[in-house]
């Protein structure tokens, strides 16, 4: 069995082994059009779970690129550091979302993955995966879609960061993730950050005040209901006109 890379502290091998076929995050995280012989496969190179706990890293910057992972529950954020030690919040993944795609082409991973909340993965062995993918069209196809997606998600926070006003930017990662929890089969007008005010700037490019401000102003405006974590969206059509 192909080792995994990963922070030993807070983080948990569980042996059970899991199954593609019977999880719920089967429809946002594997093709659709798998047959049942397809999933059997799969399922066979799935070699078990893994257990992070809030705050502890799943992989770092550096660590050798051995294995994929899927997210089964929580959520995590990935993270770049300056050398100044500044952290520069890269992206945001929920369940049934890939992790250590970073480490495909450079053979290391160049972020971090930190659980935001206790979470739990699947891993799969990257050559294992990559052997499966050129016998089973369909899952090649979608891995292609899933890189496709990356490039355009950091393509967008580029357009983001460069062209938004504040408060645009603050609705748009609003509208982003009403959209992605409304395809895990959550509420899309009602849900709970598991990010910080600072994370989201970071992510932003703001500054926590300003992340604060703008979602202030948007309570006023009567588009959004933020208490502490749990937001609802009162108001989507307005926000999208931001």
């Amino acid at each position: 069995m192909i080792s995994v890379s990963a922070d030993s502290r807070g983080v948990h091998a569980d042996a059970k082994r899991t199954r593609c076929s019977t999880c719920s995050m089967q429809r946002i995280c594997m093709p659709s059009d798998l047959s049942p012989l397809e999933y059997e496969r799969l399922d066979a190179i799935i070699c078990s779970t893994r257990s992070v706990r809030r705050g502890d890293t799943l992989f770092r910057c550096g660590n050798a690129f051995q294995s994929l992972y899927a997210v089964r529950s929580g959520c995590f954020k990935t993270v770049v550091m300056h050398r100044e030690g500044h952290e520069q919040v890269t992206g945001f993944h929920l369940p049934g979302d890939a992790l250590g795609l970073d480490g495909v082409s450079a053979d290391h991973h160049t972020c971090d993955a930190i659980a935001l909340e206790d979470s739990v993965v699947c891993i799969i062995p990257f050559e294992l995966f990559e052997l499966l993918c050129r016998e089973v069209r369909a899952l090649q196809h979608h891995v292609h879609r899933v890189m496709c997606s990356e490039i355009v998600r950091e393509s967008s926070l580029m357009m983001l960061l460069g062209t938004m006003t504040a408060e645009q930017r603050v609705a748009a990662f609003l509208l982003n993730l009403s959209t992605r929890m409304k395809a895990r089969g959550y509420s899309p007008a009602q849900f709970v950050l598991r990010m910080t005010r600072g994370e989201i700037g970071s992510y932003l490019g703001l500054k926590i005040e300003t992340v604060s401000r703008m979602f202030s102003r948007l309570q006023k405006a009567g588009v959004i209901d933020a208490r502490g974590r749990v937001v609802r969206i009162l108001d989507q059509a307005r926000l999208e006109e931001v």
